[in-house]
C-alpha cells in the first residue's frame, strides 16, 4: 500500500496536467485581450456554441471529436492540444527530474506552468502580465521558505536584485538609441526568477536567456537569408527557458 501511495503521489502532477495545460489556453487567450477569464464560459471560436462537459475533457475530447465542432464541424484549433501537451510535458519533466521529492516535483510543475503561460503570451504579444509575473514572484519566495527556509533572505534579493539589474538595463538602452529595448515584464520576470534561484543564479539565468536568444534568432534569419537585424525580439520565452533549465538542474538558493 505504501508503494501504491507513492507512486499516486508521484502521478498525480502528470494526472493534473492535462487540466492545468487547459486552464492555460483560456489563460493565454483571454488574459491578454482583457477578456473574463474565470467566470465566461467556454465556446465553439468558430459558431459561439457554449461546450458541454464532455467536449472539454482536455485531450481526449479532441480525439473523441476528431478535432472538429460537434455542432458546425468546423475545425478545433490545434493550440488547444498543443498547450495541454506542453503543460503535459512540463509535468512529466519535472517529475523525472525530482525523483523522489514530492514537493519539488509540484514546485516545478508549478514554475513550469506559469513559464510556459508566459511565454507563449510573449511570443504572441510582446507582453508578460503583472496577473502573472507579480504571482510568479510571490510564489517563488513562498517556494523557498517551504522547501529551503534559510535561503529566504537569498531569494528575496534574487527578486530585487533582479529587477533593478534589468532596469537599469533597460533605462541604459534607451538612453543609448533613444527607444525602448527591453520591456518592464521582463524585469518582473527576472525579479521573480530571482525568488525562486536566488540572487546567485541571476548572471547564469541572464547568459543562458541571452545564448539562447542570439542562438535561435541567429539560425532562423540565416536560414531565411535575412541579414537586417532589426524587428521585434521576445525575450520573455528565453528568460522563461533560462530560469526552468536553472531551476530543473541548478542548486536552490543558498
Amino acid at each position: 500500500m505504501d508503494l501504491i501511495g507513492f507512486d499516486l503521489a508521484r502521478l498525480a502532477p502528470l494526472l493534473a496536467a492535462p487540466v492545468v495545460g487547459s486552464w492555460l489556453g483560456v489563460l493565454i487567450r483571454r488574459l491578454p485581450r482583457g477578456a473574463p477569464v474565470a467566470l465566461a464560459r467556454s465556446r465553439c471560436e468558430a459558431c459561439g456554441t457554449v461546450l458541454g462537459p464532455l467536449e472539454l475533457v482536455p485531450l481526449l475530447s479532441w480525439l473523441w471529436l476528431r478535432g472538429r465542432c460537434r455542432h458546425c464541424r468546423a475545425t478545433i484549433d490545434r493550440f488547444h492540444v498543443a498547450i495541454e501537451l506542453a503543460a503535459t510535458g512540463v509535468a512529466a519533466w519535472a517529475v523525472w527530474v525530482a525523483g523522489d521529492d514530492t514537493l519539488r516535483a509540484w514546485l516545478g510543475c508549478g514554475l513550469g506552468w506559469t513559464l510556459l503561460a508566459l511565454a507563449w503570451i510573449d511570443l504572441e504579444w510582446f507582453i508578460l502580465p503583472d496577473a502573472l509575473t507579480l504571482p510568479l514572484l510571490l510564489g517563488g519566495l513562498a517556494a523557498t521558505w517551504l522547501a529551503e527556509p534559510d535561503a529566504l533572505a537569498d531569494a528575496a534579493l534574487g527578486a530585487a536584485l533582479g529587477w533593478l539589474v534589468f532596469a537599469a538595463v533597460a533605462a541604459g538602452y534607451r538612453a543609448l538609441r533613444g527607444r525602448d529595448g527591453l520591456g518592464g515584464g521582463d524585469a518582473k520576470l527576472l525579479a521573480a526568477a530571482g525568488a525562486w534561484l536566488g540572487w546567485q543564479a541571476l548572471p547564469e539565468v541572464m547568459l543562458l536567456a541571452a545564448l539562447a536568444a542570439l542562438g535561435v534568432v541567429g539560425t532562423v534569419r540565416l536560414a531565411r537569408g535575412q541579414t537586417s537585424n532589426g524587428g521585434k525580439l521576445a525575450f520573455g520565452p528565453w528568460l522563461a527557458l533560462a530560469t526552468w533549465l536553472v531551476w530543473l538542474y541548478g542548486d536552490m538558493p543558498g
